[in-house]
């Protein structure tokens, strides 16, 4: 268990240091794939509603980020990319981290459950209990899997979105839930393949640091292939138009000769992994077409 304190010196904490503990970067994809799963939803909701609902996906994100980094804020100090954050730089206190997460998810469950719908708010709480205690407390320390299990937690917010909405569950939620938890396995490897370094030197037991390189890569692409079959499937399903199907097709072939180069590739020392990074910066703009293309389709098409 992390230490008390992340400094006895630590400076008094500002609003952008408040806010760095919510991920913003994150939490962008997680409203946006929420607002595509309200939006692509049959039943239509009322605007005011509809910025509630997105209002507490992006609180609930922000207390699941929050509670992330005040248990993780030893590794956080341990690697480079995230030692500028408020704990491990001393500018916060993990005691106030700890009060504001909380704070934050019971916040976005209340307002979700009295301004929406109770099933909105079951899998909104399930999502940021899954992503504190499966995740971050149980998984991300002790399996390489801690990826592909915990990518559950980033998977739900289309599911709440079509929820808040509809009140209820529904097939092509199902799916996109399954295209973002087959997702994020290639997504993190990638990114874990050029940051290998600083994950071995947090302890954190990343893919390529435990089982290799050549593992990775191959696992890289072995998950690509169910991505792209749930990916297609809400077309060929004929829960979506052709605007949509056309699309998933074009962005998948992309993303199939991308994590085919680095499923098949070796680096080399002083490699600047390239075609890793090129995947990974891809994957995330994948995403975003994704979505993009099934509110299109349920829009205009």
């Amino acid at each position: 268990m992390p230490s008390t304190l992340a400094s006895p010196a630590a400076l008094p904490a500002d609003w952008r240091d408040f806010l760095a503990l919510t991920k913003p970067r994150v939490m962008t994809l997680v409203v946006f794939t929420g607002l595509c799963g309200m939006l692509a939803a049959p039943v239509p909701i009322h605007p005011v509603l509809g910025f509630t609902a997105i209002l507490c996906i992006a609180l609930g994100a922000g207390a699941a980020g929050a509670l992330n980094q005040w248990y993780e804020s030893d590794l956080d100090a341990k690697m480079r990319r995230t030692a500028g954050r408020p704990l491990p730089a001393g500018r916060m206190d993990r005691q106030s981290a700890l009060h504001f997460g909380v704070g934050l998810a019971g916040f976005s469950l209340g307002l979700m459950y009295f301004a929406i719908n109770v099933a909105a708010t079951i899998i909104l709480a399930v999502s940021i209990l899954f992503y504190v205690f499966i995740y971050t407390i149980w998984l991300k320390r002790r399996t390489p899997q801690n990826i592909v299990i915990g990518g559950a937690a980033g998977a739900f917010p289309p599911v709440i979105g079509w929820a808040a909405a509809t009140g209820d569950v529904a097939l092509l939620p199902v799916l996109l839930f399954a295209l973002i938890f087959l997702w994020t396995p290639p997504h993190f490897w990638a990114l874990a393949l050029f940051v290998k370094t600083d994950y071995a030197n947090a302890g954190v037991p990343m893919l390529p640091v435990v089982a290799g390189e050549r593992v990775t890569r191959t696992q890289i692409g072995i998950y690509t292939v169910p991505m792209i079959a749930a990916a297609v499937a809400p077309w060929l399903l004929e829960l979506t138009g052709p605007l949509y199907g056309w699309t998933a097709v074009a962005l998948n072939a992309v993303f199939l000769a991308l994590a085919l180069k680095v499923a098949t590739r070796q680096s080399a020392p002083g490699d600047a992994m390239l075609p890793e990074k090129r995947l990974f910066k891809y994957s995330i703009l994948y995403l975003f077409l994704m979505f993009g293309a099934l509110v299109a389709d349920r829009w205009f098409a």
